[in-house]
């Protein structure tokens, strides 16, 4: 049984825990507010550019000779895996969730003997995934100095998976990340950005457009774009995922600490009482001895 020094000293640990978790469930909340606001503007600005580029590549007549960024190269035997995840812990199962997504996929492709190759944006992810599938991870980014989400690292992201592209490396890149819904909920996000996928968003109408110059000029231009648009938008959503998960997570943290204390308060009154009661046993007892 712990002493009534070590309850009291246990007592005093974990309220301080409690006061950190709740400090920061506020500072998560405060910038989950500014996140969600960002990611819910993100969302019409990044479905319109794809809207518009399968727009475009419906009016190409020679598709053969189309922007590889839209067509591919033919081939889907080597598949580019962008891993986007956190560079700070203390978020419940937000890197957990993007992670078990991608290594579902991971197996998916190599069952059909394709190769794959990772690129890990945010050090929790490589954290995770370099364990099993290290020799697989080609790059590892992290923007842990970036205080926000910005268009800025999303283009640097764009501009090294271009790069690669046109170098020959991959056939087919997909990015992982977290689809902002509540506080409660994140969903995990496997999204093909090259070649782009062809079906449109379920809530977008049909419109038609004329382009000027033509088609091809405008998407070979456009398309590098969308690369990096899309990896924004992406960024912008786990950014909001992870506060909502960091805030959910300390509240939890929190209550239990909560939890966690009465009990111990409780158990030490017991002790303290119990004390005093051999205490008085032991005095009653000398003194009938006298």
């Amino acid at each position: 049984m712990a002493s009534l020094d070590d309850l009291k000293k246990r007592i005093v640990s974990v309220k301080s825990t409690q006061k950190i978790t709740k400090a920061m469930k506020m500072v998560a909340a405060a910038k989950l507010r500014r996140a969600q606001e960002s990611a819910e503007k993100g969302r019409p600005y990044s479905e319109k550019m794809n809207n518009i580029i399968l727009n475009l590549s419906n009016g190409i007549s020679d598709t053969e000779n189309s922007p590889k960024l839209l067509s591919g190269t033919g081939n889907d035997k080597v598949h580019l895996c962008v891993v986007m995840t956190s560079d700070r812990g203390l978020c419940g199962g937000f890197n957990s969730n993007i992670i078990k997504k991608a290594k579902s996929y991971f197996s998916k492709i190599l069952d059909e003997g394709k190769e794959i190759k990772i690129i890990t944006v945010g050090s929790k992810g490589n954290d995770q995934l370099k364990r099993v599938f290290g020799e697989k991870i080609i790059e590892n980014i992290s923007f842990k100095e970036s205080k926000n989400a910005n268009y800025f690292d999303a283009d640097k992201v764009g501009k090294i998976v271009i790069e690669k592209f046109e170098s020959g490396e991959f056939d087919v890149c997909t990015i992982f990340y977290n689809q902002f819904k509540n506080v409660i909920t994140q969903i995990p996000q496997a999204q093909q950005i090259i070649p782009l996928n062809n079906e449109k968003d379920e809530n977008s109408s049909e419109e038609s457009y004329e382009f000027e110059p033509d088609e091809d000029e405008i998407l070979s231009n456009l398309l590098p774009k969308n690369i990096s648009t899309q990896i924004f938008k992406a960024m912008l959503e786990n950014s909001a995922s992870e506060q909502g998960s960091r805030m959910s997570a300390m509240d939890n943290a929190t209550r239990n600490a909560g939890e966690m204390v009465d009990k111990l308060t409780i158990e030490y009154n017991r002790s303290r009482q119990a004390a005093i009661t051999k205490e008085l046993i032991e005095i009653i007892s000398g003194a009938e001895s006298l």
